[in-house]
């Protein structure tokens, strides 16, 4: 049997199957664990759980529900270095990104216990006939599933301001890369004197069952959701049977654009840094460069160089700044991306294919890659390829290439590069995403994020973001 085990009801349990997952070590492509198979039997457990423990915890006072994230957040700290080796091990994150990382769980957590208390009702003065106000009414049942790419963050993401609203929650991992989130739970089930059993749950399972499951789980009021465009999709048409709130932070396709006047060094420097963070494996990284043709030998040149630069190897080495992709299945996506476009016509300008040279040639990597000549009717200029992968399109008329960034599906992030800041923000303005930077990407503030058209519904993040996680009913009261 696993070490690691699911949470339901303040107890840490293996599944009724007793059925487990490989738990996988991308660097080497071998296991070093397992994980219980939840399905249907434990979402049901699970969500009758948070259920009956609503009641109390939603009576709860707001502040006492931030005194308990701040434990949680301690909690997060005391495992440190456990949860900094495990996503070594489950994800290849480098070390100093991994430290970064599970740092950045406890911040969340801390920060969000922080914005509750300046929350506030919304109220409005009637004069004699008497006043009216907005009050936030938690939902009930929370659903959060969360992506792998960095799914403990996500948990505490949406585990946080679920909780301080007054929710309860189940927690579904992805199906890969969820040990990290199960050692939560072991958190969690030792503090259950500042929360209850049953508050929080956290159930391991296919997306296809225990997902599926808990989507379409009468009980459940909320579904907030981190991954694809598709999944999202097939939640959506699970929840419309109750008519659940949703938050959808899904796919993208993010436009990184170059114009003729920009600080070519500053935009090579993050356009690198951004695409090879966790291996490319960003919703947010960039997804189509569009360079000015006035610029884009230069860009070229300076990006393969700095590309050329960046560490690949074993995670637990300080100096490695890139590790594997997180499965075999994720390597053989992202290649096929680049077949296709070398097939299409494109050029393969940096990179290479697999097998790759020792000590690389084991586990999942994915080196960093560069493809030039791109058109708008590769395949790799309208899909997602979630890799260390550039794409770049050479553009001509300034006036144009706003319409180019806005011609696809997806509208989550994008930036704009250019020293005129009038001309970009006004182009900020009108590129159709959720979040666009100018002169930076991926940068992150305390403001809410969430996309547009097939890249999700809702925000995350800031007093938006809390929210989301709620029902605010107006009520009106007669002094007259």
């Amino acid at each position: 049997m696993s070490d690691y085990k699911m949470l339901i009801d303040g107890e840490l349990v293996e599944a009724e199957s007793r059925k487990t997952i490989s738990v996988i070590n991308p660097v080497t492509g071998e296991e070093f664990d397992r994980i219980p198979t939840g399905g249907k039997s434990e979402i049901n457990r699970a969500v009758a759980a948070a259920r009956k423990a609503f009641p109390i915890w939603s009576k709860e006072s707001i502040q006492q529900r931030a005194e308990a994230l701040l434990k949680v957040a301690a909690g997060v700290r005391g495992r440190a270095e456990d949860l900094i080796k495990l996503d070594c091990l489950n994800h290849g994150t480098p070390i100093n990104q991994s430290r970064d990382w599970v740092m950045a769980v406890s911040f969340i957590l801390e920060r969000v216990a922080t914005e509750s208390q300046s929350l506030r009702a919304e109220s409005l003065d009637l004069g004699d006939r008497g006043l009216a106000y907005i009050h936030r009414q938690p939902i009930g049942v929370c659903a959060l599933i969360t992506p792998w790419n960095v799914p403990l963050v996500f948990a505490a993401s949406k585990m946080a301001p679920a909780l301080i609203m007054g929710n309860t929650c189940v927690i579904k991992p992805p199906s890969i890369d969820s040990a990290t989130t199960l050692v939560l739970g072991e958190i969690l089930a030792g503090l259950s004197d500042i929360i209850p059993p049953g508050v929080v749950n956290i159930v391991t399972g296919s997306g296809e069952v225990a997902g599926n499951a808990l989507a379409s789980h009468p009980d459940v009021g909320m579904i907030s959701f981190t991954g694809s465009s598709e999944a999202g999709k097939s939640i959506m048409t699970a929840a419309g049977a109750t008519i659940k709130r949703l938050s959808l932070e899904l796919g993208g396709k993010n436009p990184f654009i170059v114009m003729e006047d920009a600080d070519i060094d500053s935009a090579v420097k993050v356009g690198v840094s951004a695409q090879t963070e966790n291996s490319g494996q960003v919703c947010v990284s960039p997804g189509r460069y569009y360079v000015h043709e006035e610029v884009h030998d230069e860009f070229v040149e300076k990006y393969i160089a700095a590309a050329k630069k960046v560490a690949v190897g074993d995670p637990f080495n300080p100096n490695t700044q890139m590790g594997p992709v997180v499965s075999e299945y994720h390597r053989n996506s992202i290649e096929a991306h680049i077949r296709s476009a070398i097939d299409e016509g494109a050029k393969l300008a940096l990179g290479k294919l697999s097998p790759l040279p020792k000590p690389l040639d084991k586990g999942y990597y994915v080196v960093p890659t560069v493809i030039t000549g791109v058109t708008s009717k590769m395949k790799v200029y309208r899909e997602e390829i979630f890799g260390p992968v550039a794409c770049i399109i050479k553009y001509f008329d300034k006036d144009d290439v706003i319409a180019m960034a806005n011609d696809n599906t997806y509208g989550l992030s994008g930036s704009v590069w250019t020293k005129d800041i009038v001309k970009g923000i006004k182009s900020a303005r009108a590129i159709q995403a959720g979040t666009v930077w100018v002169n930076q990407h991926m940068g992150m503030s305390g403001l809410p994020r969430g996309g547009v058209k097939e890249s999700g519904i809702g925000k995350e993040g800031g007093s938006k973001g809390l929210d989301e996680y709620c029902e605010m009913n107006s009520i009106y009261v007669n002094m007259a």
